[in-house]
């Protein structure tokens, strides 16, 4: 991992410009006085602390503070030149790499790429060869990019590197092989825990420190966040919500077990209901588009446009998945449930279907303090959410 400070030898050192960076990036510009009562500091200490950072770029002097009287303050903030990361979302269909500054906007952004995620050697060839092409065409110099992060569904474990149900076909940690490959360093996480943390960060969470994320796309995932802080579990495999056995269907599932969740609240789902319904007689305006040429984006558009079956089925995947919701909200209490992933972007159609099962199945004293919404990021979620855990990675 890239050491922002590499040449200090205080390792205390290294943890406070870290953290005066963290507090820049949630905070704004602040002056020396401010910082030095913020960590405990003196000021001359903080002074020296921020000259250090000044010199090494990373931050600025942003003019001085307006007061009433006596002598102004100098302004210091980061510099959002000083280091960049990249985020790359992975899809079932397509690819999206992101490039932000350490401030955190969004400054480049290469979406929908058409790419198959299979776990093959080509398509983990395909991945890096993307991700080269697109380092090559931004105009940052690539010793800036500080770190890339790239979302993985199903079991990952972040801190070692390892993917278990993608490109899973190698003793090397995957972010070790990927990273060799594109000549920069590379961190990898869950794709619904990085699109919680992009939501959080930059979506509908305003204040609220206890959120759940549902990334109900092709297959359902969960991204908790506990306290402000993303929860991993043990192994990094929290979120699993998709293989709760919840259904007596004998549906084999992905993971090769029977009766998950994600076989019947799910894009998968809905996919495989429509075609059965189509294949038993029942009308569409997708009907002549039946078939391999049928994608979930298809569904979706149809269901936006006021399609009777699409919605019919709609509502069924979001009833199945209120009951568990429900679940979640009695279990965790929490202040927000954001619906993200492929099927959110139906918009009310789905969470008018999961809000009433929601209402039905939660306990009423617990579920009239959590709000229930619709992701604002919506399909830039996993994108934004991996560029801002590559800076989160740096910091850390």
């Amino acid at each position: 991992m890239t050491n922002l400070f590499e040449k200090e030898k205080d390792s205390k050192n290294v943890v406070l410009k870290s953290n005066i960076l963290g507090y820049f990036i949630q905070n704004g510009n602040s002056t020396t006085n401010d910082l030095a009562k913020e960590f405990n500091l003196s000021i001359p200490t903080m002074a020296k602390t921020i000259n250090e950072m000044s010199a090494g770029g990373y931050v600025l002097e942003y003019g001085k503070l307006e007061t009433g009287e006596g002598r102004r303050p100098n302004l210091y903030g980061l510099n959002p030149d000083s280091g960049y990361f990249i985020g790359v979302d992975m899809k079932q269909n397509s690819l999206s790499i992101g490039l932000m500054n350490f401030r955190g906007d969004l400054v480049d952004l290469m979406d929908d790429e058409p790419f198959e995620c299979d776990n093959t050697q080509a398509s983990l060839d395909e991945l890096c060869s993307h991700i080269v092409h697109f380092i090559e065409r931004i105009k940052v110099p690539r010793e800036k990019v500080l770190n890339i992060n790239i979302n993985v569904s199903g079991r990952v474990n972040p801190d070692t590197g390892y993917s278990y149900s993608f490109y899973n076909f190698s003793e090397m940690p995957l972010n070790a092989y990927i990273s060799e490959k594109v000549g920069c360093d590379v961190s990898i996480d869950n794709d619904s825990r990085a699109m919680a943390y992009g939501e959080y960060m930059q979506g509908c969470a305003k204040g609220e420190k206890n959120v759940l994320f549902l990334n109900v796309s092709w297959g359902l995932g969960l991204g908790i966040i506990i306290d402000g802080n993303l929860y991993k579990g043990k192994s990094g495999f929290s979120g699993e919500f998709g293989h709760m056995h919840a259904f007596d269907n004998e549906i084999l599932c992905r993971c090769g077990k029977k009766g998950c969740l994600e076989t019947e609240a799910s894009g998968s789902a809905f996919y495989r209901i429509f075609k059965e319904r189509i294949r038993n007689g029942e009308t569409s305006i997708l009907k002549t588009k039946t078939g391999d040429g049928i994608t979930l984006h298809d569904l979706v558009k149809a269901t936006n446009q006021e399609d009777p079956l699409c919605i019919d089925i709609l509502e069924l995947i979001g009833h199945n998945l209120g009951m568990h919701v429900a679940g979640l909200i009695n279990l965790f209490n929490p202040e927000l449930v954001i619906l993200g992933g492929t099927l959110s972007l139906t918009g009310d159609f789905i969470l008018h279907a999961v809000r009433s099962a929601v209402l039905k199945y939660s306990l009423n004293l617990v579920n009239r303090d959590t709000q229930l919404c619709i992701s604002k990021l919506k399909d830039r979620a996993g994108v934004v959410g991996a560029c801002m855990l590559a800076r989160n990675n740096v910091l850390q």
